[in-house]
């Protein structure tokens, strides 16, 4: 005999990483996440569904157009903003939200204008599809000729910011209105993509700056659900680099760290479900897994959580997670330490890079 389900099931655009963490953040609740390939055959979608998604873009399939679509996708009217930095800057520029110049880049011809009014280093950022640094260029009067004719009006071009660090807010808005933050968090990337978070109460000075910034957004979208928002640190300003409508790579620290982890987070947003205030307990680390074959080794971290996540390993593609969590940071540094005679060379500077934080 089928039991009758306590929730509507939560479908997923999406069945990566993030939809399987979703998937297993809703299992101890009894709530049915389903994360879907973009080539999913179509189905009867039960009528007390709930629809979110994994990615901001997605490839236009029947299924991916049927739910992309459908008056049971929350927020579903915010991803065509934030999947395109053209529509994205210009709600932060509505909000009179910080962020470093910009303007959309049309043709060859304002490249004189750009280096006068922007700056004379620029990045150059593809407004749809680019992500972990794919879809980006570094761009001054020298090199401007790697923007070819095709990406004209296709790309926005931004300031180059010489920020003294990079700092990111994950929050959720409710259906009432109501939103929780998690700590802002540090973060470093390496070649366009995060490596490692570190969340250890050093940022609370910026904490009232970012989440008035971030819960502004989330008022103006109406939305619901976990938003993630990147920024750079320039003294005490933030500037906001990035906007992500979905759970976020910064926030997977929030799994061992957190009273609530992001993921579950999402879904009582998703679905209405009372929470209370978030509590973190310890100064925690997350170190990203990039393109690195799975050692057995790291299991053996004391205060650790490994997430592996079952995909083929190459270059650059992000295989996996570990977390780790203790209320003393030396017991922490002593963990990174083993874990840097575990992982390949070229993690050594940022594993470097989180130990002085944490001192």
């Amino acid at each position: 005999m089928q039991k009758s389900a306590l929730y509507p099931t939560v479908y997923v655009l999406g069945n990566g990483q993030l939809g399987r963490m979703l998937r297993y953040a809703g299992a101890p609740l009894d709530i049915n996440v389903e994360p879907l390939a973009f080539d999913a055959p179509l189905f009867d979608l039960p009528a007390d569904s709930v629809i979110t998604a994994e990615i901001e873009r997605w490839a236009e399939t029947p299924l991916t157009e049927m739910l992309g679509n459908h008056d049971k996708f929350v927020n579903k009217n915010v991803f065509g903003t934030t999947a395109d930095r053209f529509s994205q800057k210009s709600l932060l520029d509505e909000l009179n939200l910080p962020t470093s110049p910009w303007a959309l880049l049309k043709s060859a011809d304002q490249f004189s204008q750009v280096f006068a009014e922007i700056g004379e280093k620029v990045v150059i950022k593809r407004r749809t599809g680019g992500y972990d640094g794919r879809g980006q260029w570094i761009v001054n009067a020298e090199n401007k000729g790697v923007i070819t004719p095709d990406l004209f009006g296709e790309v926005i071009v931004e300031k180059f910011i010489p920020f003294d660090g990079e700092v990111s807010i994950v929050g959720a808005r409710f259906r009432n209105g109501e939103a929780r933050f998690y700590p802002v968090t540090h973060n470093l990337q390496q070649n366009g993509i995060l490596r490692y978070s570190v969340a250890d109460g050093s940022n609370a000075h910026l904490q009232a700056q970012a989440e008035a910034m971030l819960g502004k957004v989330m008022h103006k979208l109406d939305y619901v659900g976990v938003m993630a928002m990147e920024c750079f640190v320039v003294g005490n300003q933030l500037l906001i680099n990035e906007l992500a409508p979905r759970v976020h790579n910064s926030g997977h620290w929030t799994q061992l760290g957190c009273s609530i982890s992001q993921f579950e987070l999402h879904l009582r947003a998703l679905l209405d479900l009372p929470t209370p205030e978030l509590r973190t307990f310890a100064p925690s680390v997350m170190v990203n897994l990039i393109g690195t074959a799975h050692n057995p080794q790291w299991l053996n971290t004391p205060f650790s959580q490994l997430h592996w996540y079952g995909k083929e390993v190459r270059d650059g593609r992000k295989v996996g997670h570990i977390n780790l969590t203790h209320v003393d940071k030396n017991v922490l540094i002593e963990q990174l330490q083993k874990l840097s005679q575990e992982l390949p060379a070229d993690y050594q500077s940022g594993l470097d890079w989180a130990m002085a934080k944490l001192k």
